[in-house]
């Protein structure tokens, strides 16, 4: 069984035991999770396609860990212009482990 959910303006294509990196989740490690934003539910032999949210079903899952992925470097740059600009940014993460999926 498995579902595609919506969270942090992306989709993510989940099943029952995936660990996955989300964008930053409000919760202490250890916290329950619950994915109302479900666009499809599917068990194998039927699918179910939500126009746009899967009415009733949800995804729920437990918070491993808070964390920052690895630093981007942004560099800007015109040339003859003698204009030039460094900018980094990290991005903060939360791993969840999918533990059910209800549809």
């Amino acid at each position: 069984m498995f579902a595609i959910i919506e969270t942090g303006g992306k989709q993510y294509k989940v099943a029952k035991g995936d660990k996955l990196e989300f964008e930053k989740i409000d919760g202490a490690d250890g916290a329950d999770v619950t994915f109302q934003e479900v666009l499809l539910v599917s068990d194998g032999k039927t699918t179910k396609i939500g126009k746009p949210l899967v009415e009733g079903a949800t995804v729920k899952g437990k918070v491993l860990n808070q964390m920052r992925a690895e630093k981007i470097i942004v560099i800007k740059k015109e040339s003859k212009k003698r204009y030039q600009r460094k900018q980094g940014h990290r991005q903060d993460l939360t791993v969840v482990e999918i533990t059910e999926i209800k549809a």
